[in-house]
């Protein structure tokens, strides 16, 4: 048959007249116009992927079933437009962009079923990696393929590009363990190929593509030369061009082609759902940094170390090893090693003691005599071995940290045979020299041979541009003419390599790459551009510019690493899509495009400031550490006004006035809906913000069921003499009372002082404690003027309290605590001095460590259910809550889809669809189960998640009290 020659990127003009409203209006009988997306702001937040690519869509549609998948395909076919599906967004080579309709799959695909007791497990696309081995846990069990980004990639991605990682090597990745698939074709035809009949309905219904499989099987097995090629090449990885080792590894159509699917970028049809064989996540290791004199000694010790059976062999040099010197606790491992130095990151993993004691023997034995800089020190003490694979996951972004604004940090990755892979390394460095990239470093997986190296780019100038063309010509010849290796070992062909294809496999195979791609897409509309182009500047073309915004967030090289743990993912954007639109405001300001401008400026408000949690939990998954809250902080500062900003610090300074007006707003919502009925107070309230949006353009509060009582009775003041800690009841303990269901309950001030009494330890309460206040009210909204008023007086009342730093200062409301241990840049010179003195405890770890072990527990509940703060996240505390929890209840549950509620302090009164969003998947997975309790820490979140779950969420020192009341 005839091949067509037109995969190339760009779009036929002809094909470009249907725009975004069109689109929309031929869609909506088929599917919800809201999950169709077409503003500006929402197309811009979608334009990029992970990669330095860029392009933008006329359309994000964001279907919820396979039939809608299948008119999907019908329309691009009918109006000739480009269709890509993405799922994370996480790709590195830009096979997730288009300027034609993008499918996010990640929206709803998100099933996961684990069958036959662990052994398989059944996933849609959507679904994040760590979601299928958190379902896994259990069994003892996890998906092959570990990619580095497996917390954020989903299994679409991790199918379609066979994804493997450190550990799962050639054997276990996604193409080996692939059990079956169901999928869709650009035809519309679907197939479950784990039908015992799926073979014959693929002849019957794709008679030509399963004819055309055949044929090209039988020509490649009937070359011996193509055939020995295709085998020697996935001895290694390598993720260029299609998986043609399907073609030799399988008889039936339908079997050749569901493994051509794994690895094929999305160009060939749609994975609506695999059954993965998994494979045993074994929980006993022994890790090691071994560092050598020079790439070439390390790399002499991999064939050793592999026979011995270590699991991981992560390869760094010197530059790599340097990037992470400064980096807390790594200086004294690092230190005074020479300038050639390298090291190998060793790790064996075990389902026992005795196999573990068998493989650190067989360690000991392979590294005797080698030639050593430092002890080889193997340890299985889970902490130290963070501390050494913290080392390896801190390169990249430590080379990202510190990039110049403007500029992006690439990672690359390429497979060598490993006998060669010191040279192949030296042979980089000497490429980085010639091209100037100084501050590039070189790391990867040994034991396969594939080697990552980060460098830092701009692609804002023509001649930056030609930079990375000519530095991207000399890595293509070192690698497919002097070592035969692969472009691409794992991170997929995608826009990047797609004009390299043919160089490293040579014309015929290419020729059955493209006959595969043309019989299965004849009008090349699916994911055009991407592993077949004849476009030989593919790879430099829609390059993402990276105009300097703010300092917050200059740093972001678009990963999207922050998305899965953002509260507002599924409502508004991420914090990536908070800087891609940012960042497209700058191109449009500074090219004097004031229409587009203005389209994105009156949804960024809503969009990126309004529905931001602030909880800060995405710079805990960032590379390097960016906190999008921040971005956010500032531009809710600048929406101020300077009487709005007066208020704000007169409200900090005067913060008593505060707490009794909310106690008596609280008093005078729940008399009048004793008055007037149950919804009179909702029915006011929604009122109040209609008339507040339209005369303020401020939301206002909304009252709605549960609503706490205020707080009843004085504050229960305790003396200062023997003290053996000041506690600080937060403003929320000293404001809110009983929800609905808890009027009976002990509040969290009593709660934590009876604790105390019952363990025997003397807790000062200062009598002056009203009025005070955290800052984080204020802070969380941009006003920092009165966010510095308040912290600065609070802390210079622990300093008071504390005789100068002596007592430490207990605070019962976690996000409260995490903004005072983090308040030190907002305070004066004097002030830092003191904070620098205080230790400031969360109850959480003070109960913990302080009274839990002299508490007598008199009663255990059967079951609760935890809902941990983001802030205890961040604190890195939520195990000590879990082990309260454990010494009050024989079962604790905390959700695997527990994340921030985003009620964010008041947030949640003012856009309560924001905590409904957060919640749901956590809300979700608490519905068929049944607890007898269900806690968190701090008050504002147990009423987000009691709206969310209809369960009433308490204080865990309720929970402590009533298990230990006499």
């Amino acid at each position: 048959m005839g091949i067509s020659l037109e995969s190339g990127a760009a779009t036929p003009q002809a094909e470009l007249a249907l725009g975004s409203m069109q689109i929309r209006h031929l869609l909506r009988d088929r599917i919800e116009p809201e999950r169709i997306l077409i503003r500006p702001i929402e197309l811009v937040a979608f334009a990029s992927d992970a990669s330095f690519y860029r392009l933008m869509p006329r359309a994000v549609v964001q279907p919820e079933t396979s039939e809608e998948v299948k008119h999907l395909f019908r329309f691009s076919h009918e109006y000739g437009i480009p269709l890509v599906f993405r799922a994370g967004g996480t790709s590195l080579s830009g096979q997730s962009i288009t300027d034609g309709i993008l499918v996010d799959i990640g929206r709803y695909w998100r099933h996961v079923r684990v069958e036959e007791n662990g052994r398989t497990v059944r996933v849609q696309p959507g679904l994040i990696g760590q979601q299928a081995n958190n379902a896994l846990r259990l069994y003892g069990r996890k998906i092959g393929p570990d990619p580095a980004s497996i917390a954020s990639c989903r299994m679409g991605g991790i199918l379609a590009n066979n994804s493997s990682g450190m550990c799962c090597g050639v054997t276990q990745n996604a193409y080996h363990t692939l059990r079956s698939l169901t999928f869709v074709l650009p035809s519309g035809t679907q197939i479950d190929t784990a039908d015992a009949n799926a073979d014959n309905i693929f002849r019957m219904l794709e008679p030509e593509l399963a004819e055309t499989l055949l044929r090209l099987k039988t020509e490649i097995a009937g070359d011996p030369s193509l055939a020995s090629r295709v085998r020697s090449k996935y001895k290694t990885k390598n993720t260029t061009g299609y998986s043609l080792n399907a073609f030799l590894d399988f008889e039936r159509p339908v079997d050749i082609f569901s493994h051509l699917l794994v690895g094929s970028e999305g160009t060939l049809g749609f994975i609506a759902e695999a059954v993965l064989e998994t494979v045993p996540d074994y929980p006993l290791k022994s890790t090691a940094l071994l560092l050598f004199a020079d790439l070439y000694t390390a790399c002499s010790a991999i064939g050793a170390l592999t026979e011995a059976g270590a699991a991981a062999l992560e390869l760094m040099d010197r530059a790599s090893l340097r990037s992470v010197e400064d980096q807390p606790g790594v200086a004294a491992i690092l230190q005074g090693l020479p300038e050639s130095a390298a090291g190998l990151l060793v790790e064996f993993q075990a389902p026992n003691e005795t196999q573990l004691a068998e493989y650190e023997a067989r360690a000991q034995a392979a590294v005797a005599p080698m030639p050593l800089l430092r002890p080889p020190g193997f340890t299985a003490d889970p902490d130290k071995q963070a501390k050494l694979w913290k080392i390896r996951k801190g390169m990249f972004p430590s080379v990202g940290a510190v990039r110049a604004s403007g500029t992006t940090a690439l990672i690359e990755d390429i497979a060598l045979p490993v006998e060669l892979l010191a040279d192949g390394a030296m042979d980089l460095r000497a490429l980085f020299a010639k091209h100037g990239y100084g501050n590039a470093i070189i790391f990867g997986h040994a034991k396969d041979g594939n080697l990552h190296f980060v460098l830092t780019q701009g692609f804002n100038t023509e001649r930056e541009v030609s930079r990375y063309r000519a530095f991207m010509d000399d890595v293509v010849a070192l690698v497919v003419n002097k070592y035969d290796g692969a472009l691409k070992a794992e991170h997929g062909t995608g826009r990047n390599m797609a004009p390299f294809v043919e160089t490293e496999w040579g014309p015929e195979a290419y020729r059955i790459m493209r006959e595969l791609k043309s019989v299965t897409d004849p009008r090349n509309l699916l994911n055009p551009g991407v592993i077949v182009n004849p476009d030989p500047l593919a790879h430099v073309s829609d390059l993402k510019t990276m105009p300097v915004v703010e300092p917050e967030v200059d740093k972001c090289i678009e990963c999207g690493f922050c998305e899965h743990s953002c509260p507002s993912r599924d409502l508004t954007l991420t914090p990536r899509q908070r800087i891609v639109v940012r960042r497209e405001m700058q191109r449009l300001k500074d090219s004097g495009t004031a229409q587009e401008y203005a389209a994105l400026d009156r949804d960024f408000p809503y969009m990126a400031l309004d529905t931001c949690a602030v909880d800060g939990l995405c710079a805990t998954d960032c590379p390097v550490s960016i906190n999008t809250g921040n971005l956010t902080k500032r531009f809710r500062a600048l929406r101020h006004s300077r009487l709005a900003s007066k208020v704000a610090e007169t409200a900090a300074r005067h913060f008593m006035l505060a707490e009794v007006g909310a106690r008596f707003a609280l008093s005078a919502g729940h008399w009048i809906e004793d008055r007037f009925g149950a919804n009179s107070m909702a029915g006011l309230t929604a009122w109040i913000d209609r008339l507040s949006r339209k005369l303020l353009d401020a939301p206002f509060w909304h009252w709605s069921y549960p609503m706490p009582m205020p707080r009843r009775g004085p504050i229960p003041f305790t003396p200062e003499t023997g003290a053996d800690a000041v506690y600080y009841p937060a403003c929320i303990s000293r404001i809110m009372g009983a929800l609905p269901g808890e009027e009976n309950a002990t509040g969290n001030m009593q709660a934590l002082l009876k604790l105390a009494e019952r363990a025997r330890v003397k807790l000062f309460l200062p009598n002056e404690v009203a009025g005070h206040c955290c800052g984080v009210p204020f802070s969380s909204k941009g006003f920092e003027a009165a966010n510095k008023t308040a912290v600065n007086r609070t802390i210079e009342s622990f300093y008071r309290w504390s005789d100068e730093g002596h007592l430490p200062i207990v605070v019962d409301t976690s996000p409260c605590t995490y903004g005072l241990k983090t308040c030190r840049a907002q305070l004066t010179e004097e002030n830092r001095q003191k904070f620098d003195k205080l230790l400031i405890l969360d109850s959480v770890e003070f109960v913990h460590s302080a009274i839990l072990p002299r508490l007598p527990i008199l009663r255990r509940l059967n079951s609760v259910a935890l809902h941990p703060v983001c802030s205890a996240a961040k604190m890195g505390i939520a195990s000590k809550l879990v082990t309260l929890a454990e010494a009050c209840s024989e079962e604790v549950v905390v959700p695997q889809e527990a994340g921030c509620c985003a009620f964010a302090g008041d947030r949640g009164f003012l856009y309560p669809e924001l905590t409904r969003s957060a919640t749901a998947c956590e809300s979700a997975e608490l519905e068929s189960q049944s607890h007898d309790g269900y806690f968190s820490s701090s008050r504002t979140c147990e009423i987000g998640m009691t709206r969310a779950t209809g369960k009433l969420y308490r204080s865990y020192l309720q929970m402590l009290e009533e298990a230990s009341r006499p």
